[in-house]
């Protein structure tokens, strides 16, 4: 049995929550076009018969502006100095950049012996000259040995990526039960599906200074689960936004995040919506401490 942790660096929106899905087989990350999506170090879990592979999907590798992406940034370094292996995302769509070459830097750095995997995302999005300049361009950085074309929206190439990642893995015991694809709480995957809604409704600065917390969670015999969730924002503007003219933009954020919340557990659910402005609140320790974000 081999068993150890991954973690998965790249700079914003190169599609490292969709990979983690795909190599999970089950949506354990939100996934949004947006930049600086993940802000939590999520452990995404994939068994197989002979190993257990533990995904650490970090927050997209960035330089910090305030307290919340202080704590991201410190996040990542720890992640990264503790894997057993580092797997580095580019897209092959927007190729090598340099926020990907402050990566390729920060992994020499923070990784020392630790292998390290490049997966080139995207392919399904590039024709084959565009995947030959990427992969060379890659090569070229000298951060790792093993580079894999994959699309990890399609599924292409995950599966001898995930392969090779296993085979870097120390013996070891199972962390987690067979069955469990994540270490988040119940509360955090919920507040994180209803914060993807608000993603794909907005724009600007709204997405920046929204984060979802679960007042509530209500599981009655024989009726809907109910739950109480606020959307906390910065300015009365924003939640002007969120609102909407007549309430339609929170009513389709809700109904969008019902669906969402009643595949995943498959029962109804009733959600109870609400937005509140609390000013500062990236930059407010106590605030970032209550929604767990280390």
């Amino acid at each position: 049995m081999r068993s150890g942790f991954i973690a998965l660096a790249g700079r914003p929106n190169v599609g490292k929550s969709t990979l983690t899905n795909a190599i999970v087989g089950s949506k354990v990350a939100i996934v949004s076009e947006k930049p600086q999506t993940t802000r939590r170090a999520i452990r995404a879990v994939a068994s197989g018969p002979d190993f257990q592979l533990v995904i650490v999907d970090l927050p997209g590798v960035q330089r910090p502006r305030d307290a919340l992406t202080e704590r991201m940034q410190r996040r990542v370094e720890h992640e990264l100095a503790d894997a057993d292996a580092c797997l580095m995302v580019v897209n092959a769509v927007q190729g090598i950049g340099p926020g990907d070459r402050f990566i390729a830097g920060l992994l020499t750095k923070a990784a020392g012996a630790t292998p390290v995997v490049v997966a080139v995302n995207k392919l399904d999005a590039v024709d084959r000259a565009r995947t030959v300049e990427v992969l060379s361009a890659v090569a070229e950085l000298g951060v790792a040995d093993d580079i894999f074309p994959v699309s990890a929206r399609t599924g292409s190439g995950v599966g001898p990526l995930v392969s090779h990642l296993a085979g870097l893995l120390p013996p070891g015991p199972s962390y987690f039960a067979p069955d469990q694809r994540s270490d988040q709480s119940e509360a955090v995957l919920l507040a994180e599906l209803v914060r993807e809604q608000v993603l794909m409704r907005t724009r600007d600065e709204v997405p920046h200074a929204v984060e979802v917390e679960i007042l509530a969670i209500d599981e009655p015999p024989g009726g809907p689960v109910r739950i109480e969730a606020v959307v906390l924002v910065e300015t009365e503007s924003q939640k002007g936004i969120l609102i909407g003219a007549g309430g339609r933009m929170i009513k389709a954020i809700g109904t969008g995040a019902r669906r969402a919340i009643e595949r995943e557990r498959a029962a109804h659910v009733h959600l109870d919506l609400s937005v509140r402005v609390r000013r500062h609140w990236r930059a407010d320790d106590r605030v970032l401490d209550r929604l767990g974000i280390e």
